[in-house]
Parts: C-alpha cells; structure tokens; sequence
C-alpha cells in the first residue's frame, strides 16, 4: 500500500506542477487536460480504496 501512496503523491506533485509550469495556452486544451488529468487521480483513488477493502477482507 505504501507504493500506491507514493505514486499517488507524485501524481498530484505531478497536476500542481502542471498548473503551476507547464499550462496550455489555449483554455479549452487546458481545460480537457485538466480534466482528464483530475480523472485519472480520481481513479486512481478508487482503484486504491478497491485495493484496500480486498485486503481488509482478507
């Protein structure tokens, strides 16, 4: 579990320096990057709490 948490933070070190450096100058490529972007740690949160209850279950 502690793997995912670190891949997880470098993931969201990852959006900010995105946000903060690397943004498109066009709003709305910006925009779905952003988006796709949140979606993939969104879904990553869920593949970690999906993780998790499996090996609660155990």
């Amino acid at each position: 579990m502690k793997i995912h948490l670190i891949f997880f933070a470098v993931l969201i070190a990852g959006f900010i320096a995105y946000n903060l450096f690397f943004e498109i100058d066009d709003d709305r490529t910006n925009t779905v990057v952003n988006i796709l972007y949140a979606s993939i740690l969104f879904g990553y949160i869920a593949f970690m709490a999906f993780a998790l209850l499996k090996k609660m279950k155990k």
